[in-house]
């Protein structure tokens, strides 16, 4: 296949557009051996892969400051990675091993890092929006200026609690940005089959929440609406909706042949859109990195992902004991 030829300009330095390739590339080669795990029986339950989506959360991350709280829902290794979480304890908790994040009682859907403030990981469709909503609560009670990002995607946006949290969001003008990750196909239903309307940050607009859609193949695009999305968060204007438009070039999960749509769109999509293939483009027509220099980092990469996995596999299982921890909660009683 031929070399594309990027037109896009930009006034953005080399080291960050370096730094976005990095952080893209390692989601990117990250989920690619979760997915060969996978395959090899080492990791179980549901594995939800990003691959694809990574223009998303590295945009985001890039526009966000220390202090800012995410939450998302079972598509969460990218922001998991993004966020600054260490690739070892990932893939520890994906192969539900001690060294995990949840000492590998969470699996690919249910880690969490208070560290970098990351609330996880939700299995529930839509289940963690009205949780994020709590947390920029939380921020806006102590007087903070800080934000949190609320991820769900197409499919959760069809959900009432949804619309509850909205509600409830604008009325309170809390500082949370919703950020609807639109890859078209929610579960493996295209998004004109299931959805009234063709733009769904419009539907914050019954509730006074202004909102705008994002290529989310363009990680410059997704940092730029980051920055404005955030900014009416910090100025205590309340909540913002962020649809990004992306697209997963796997199935829904790793038990989804992914027959509601062709092969040749799926290539389509990787050959025009790529949001690391762009990027990549650009450092090389900007003369900001050379072949030699990106094969370095890609390099780099593989050697911290084969890294992780071989701590994934060298870890030990929880002991019997963990089954009895952390199921409730301990709360001495109250002196009337």
């Amino acid at each position: 296949m031929a070399a594309r030829k990027s037109t896009k300009k930009t006034n953005i330095s080399a080291e960050e557009l370096k730094k976005y390739y990095r952080e893209m590339l390692l989601i990117r080669r990250f989920e690619e051996k979760a997915g060969q795990l996978y395959g090899m029986g080492l990791i179980g339950g549901f594995c939800h892969l990003y691959i694809g989506q990574e223009a998303v959360v590295v945009g985001l991350e890039a526009a966000a400051e220390e202090g800012d709280k995410r939450i998302t829902t079972y598509r969460d290794h990218g922001h998991m990675l993004a966020c600054g979480m260490d690739p070892k304890g990932v893939m520890a908790e994906l192969t539900g091993r001690e060294g995990g994040y949840s000492r590998g009682k969470g699996g690919s859907m249910h880690m969490f890092s208070t560290e970098k403030d990351f609330y996880g990981g939700h299995g529930i469709v839509g289940a963690n929006v009205p949780l994020g909503a709590g947390l920029a609560f939380a921020d806006k009670y102590n007087e903070t200026d800080r934000v949190t990002f609320t991820y769900f995607g197409d499919g959760a946006a069809n959900q009432g609690q949804v619309y509850e949290t909205f509600n409830m969001a604008a009325l309170w003008d809390l500082p949370v940005v919703f950020v609807i990750e639109n890859n078209k196909y929610a579960m493996g239903t295209e998004q004109t089959r299931s959805t009234s309307t063709p733009d769904l940050y419009t539907r914050g607009e019954a509730f006074g929440i202004p909102g705008e859609a994002v290529d989310g193949m363009d990680v410059l695009a997704v940092k730029e609406a980051g920055e404005k999305a955030v900014k009416h968060g910090r100025a205590g204007k309340g909540p913002y909706i962020l649809e990004i438009k992306t697209y997963r070039y796997r199935g829904h999960s790793m038990s989804d042949p992914a027959k509601y749509r062709t092969r040749e769109e799926v290539q389509k999509m990787r050959e025009e859109k790529d949001a690391i293939e762009n990027v990549r483009e650009l450092l090389l027509e900007g003369d900001h990195a050379s072949e030699d220099d990106l094969k370095a980092i890609d390099k780099e990469i593989k050697e911290i992902v084969n890294d992780a996995a071989e701590f994934a596999k060298d870890s030990p299982e929880p002991d019997e004991s963990e089954l009895w921890t952390d199921v409730y909660a301990d709360a001495a009683p109250q002196n009337a």
